[in-house]
This record gives structure tokens, C-alpha cells and sequence, in this order.
């Protein structure tokens, strides 16, 4: 008997999650923190020049079967396609970064809105750096706290929506959305610019994170980075064999084995 391509149960298996499936915040919640804690974030197929696919069968092998990770066209992808098959009304959107709330740039990240019980949601499993762990109420200027972050989202008058994440006393700029849903080939159009545009990030360095409850880790180049409890702990990172054992036994992937 062939083996099914796009399997929900190997997915929950992937994360780690053995809740209810029902279409309430509750499961919503376990599955976007399950997979934020146990699936990172990463780009090293960019990196390295491999094409990214983007349909529902190549997700699942690449992040369920392959137990890889991604970054979000990948991650937002897969997780999209597995609230659609539970049932949640998802739409896709894409949003722009922003450092400062004056520039925008293009619209390169994808995100999910999920609706239940009259209630909308930010979801988001793949912006990597200090992104959300479990799903944001859209609701404005509503402090909400996650594990050792805190965020809000506010309403700005060109771009639609902004996300901010609180650092110290002050916040700071994230990412702008509307709701304006996306189809399939806005994605290919964007993942296409992000993986191949010489001045993207993803193709100058490689990179590998992941959330804990109480801070992340965060593997470049050249430094491993602990944030435990808001103390801080960076290693220099001296040869290649030591960056693939901390890719290992950290984040359970094998350098030499994605080249």
C-alpha cells in the first residue's frame, strides 16, 4: 500500500502534540506552540542554493518526513495546510518588515489569520527572530504576553496592521499585514524573490532558531546564542565540526546531510 503524502497524524507525531483537534483557541493554541517549540526555523536549503517547493506534498516530506525545518513560506505554508485539513478557517496574508514603522519593505513574509467563534487570530510558526509562539488575538493596542515575550498589534493607516514586540520599556517594530488573503502563486512570487535576490538575507548566512519557554536559542555562522530568562550566553563558534554538533544536538538536523 503506498505510503499517504499528506498525513495529519505524522504531523502531530512531528510536534509532539497528542491534544484534542477540535476547532476551539485550546487546539489552536497547542498545535502553533508545539510546532514553534519543536520545529525551527531555518534556512539552510536558501543558503545552500536548493529550490524551495511550496506545495502541500513537498512541505510535509521536506519539515514531517525529513524532520527538517524551514523558514516562513515553508513553516506558515505547512501549518496552513494542516489547520485547512482540521477544519479552522484560515486565510493567507503576507506582511512587510519594518525596523522603524517609517520604512516598509516588500511584502516577503507570510502569515495566517485563523477565525474561530467570531474571534480573529495572528498566527504565525515562521518568523524566526523574537516571532510569536502561540496565536495573537487581533485585537489593537492589547498587551499579550507569551512565555517571556510581550506584543501587541496596532492599526496603521497605509499598511493596515502592525505587530510590535515589547523590548525593555519600549516597543518595537516587527512586521505590517492587512487582510487582504493571498493565493498560491503570491507566495511562489515572493519565496522566489527571498531565495534568489542577491541582497537577501537568507542566501548571506545561514541561520537556525528556535523558542524555549523561557527565551530561545539561536544558531548563525559564526556564534551559538542561550537567552534563558532574559541572561545571555553567546559561544563563538571555532570549526565546522562544532557548528554541525550544536546543529545536532540542538535543533536535530545534520549539516552534512542538507548540503
Amino acid at each position: 500500500m503506498m505510503k499517504e503524502l499528506f498525513n495529519v497524524g505524522s504531523y502531530l507525531e512531528r510536534i509532539k502534540y497528542k491534544g484534542k483537534t477540535d476547532i476551539t483557541y485550546k487546539t489552536l493554541y497547542g498545535l502553533h506552540t508545539a510546532h514553534t517549540l519543536e520545529i525551527p526555523f531555518e534556512n539552510l536549503d536558501v543558503y545552500y542554493r536548493k529550490p524551495i517547493s511550496l506545495d502541500r506534498e513537498s512541505l510535509f516530506n521536506k519539515i514531517v518526513e525529513n524532520k527538517r525545518g524551514g523558514y516562513c513560506f515553508e513553516m506558515n505554508g505547512l501549518f496552513s495546510f494542516i489547520l485547512e485539513e482540521l477544519g479552522f478557517k484560515v486565510t493567507n496574508l503576507l506582511a512587510r518588515g519594518t525596523m522603524d514603522g517609517k520604512t516598509y519593505f516588500a511584502k516577503t513574509h507570510q502569515v495566517l489569520m485563523v477565525e474561530i467563534d467570531d474571534k480573529r487570530y495572528l498566527v504565525d510558526v515562521g518568523f524566526g527572530n523574537d516571532g510569536i509562539t502561540a496565536p495573537l488575538l487581533l485585537e489593537e493596542e492589547v498587551e499579550q504576553q507569551q512565555f517571556t515575550n510581550t506584543y501587541r498589534i496596532l492599526k496603521e493607516p497605509k499598511f493596515g496592521y502592525v505587530l510590535q514586540n515589547k523590548v525593555g520599556d519600549e516597543y518595537r517594530y516587527m512586521y505590517a499585514f492587512t487582510l487582504d488573503e493571498c493565493c498560491p502563486m503570491d507566495y511562489l512570487m515572493s519565496n522566489h524573490f527571498t531565495e534568489t535576490f542577491p541582497d537577501s538575507f537568507f542566501i548571506k548566512m545561514k541561520l537556525c532558531t528556535m523558542p524555549t519557554k523561557d527565551g530561545r536559542i539561536t544558531l548563525t555562522d559564526e556564534h551559538f546564542k542561550v537567552i534563558s530568562n532574559n541572561h545571555v550566553t553567546e559561544t563563538k563558534i571555532s570549526s565546522d565540526a562544532e557548528y554541525n554538533e550544536l546543529l545536532k544536538s540542538h535543533f536535530g538536523l545534520d549539516l552534512d546531510l542538507v548540503k
